[in-house]
């Protein structure tokens, strides 16, 4: 669990993280960005999902709560884009 930020990234919030944009079906990475006050469940800090679809600002996050799918309002500067490498044919 995140607790604190490094001593040099107190206080900054990255606007590229705040404005960052996703398309439907990307995989994400939940993780607390903690300069930023929200009501957020620790329970899925760590946990990765897929985006479902936009709400204003935020994205519906669709993961795996034990063996329920649950859907997660999340704003943005929560979420870190999961890029998927391709296997090679050998």
């Amino acid at each position: 669990m995140v607790r604190r930020k490094p001593i040099r990234a107190r206080g900054k919030i990255q606007l590229s993280k705040y404005f960052q944009q996703f398309k439907e079906g990307d995989n994400v990475t939940i993780i607390k960005e903690p300069s930023v006050s929200s009501s957020f469940p620790e329970r899925i800090q760590g946990r990765t999902g897929t985006v479902e679809e936009r709400r204003g600002r935020a994205y519906i996050i669709e993961l795996m709560d034990h063996n329920m799918k649950k859907k997660f309002i999340i704003e943005p500067i929560h979420l870190k884009k999961i890029i998927k490498e391709k296997k090679s044919a050998k």
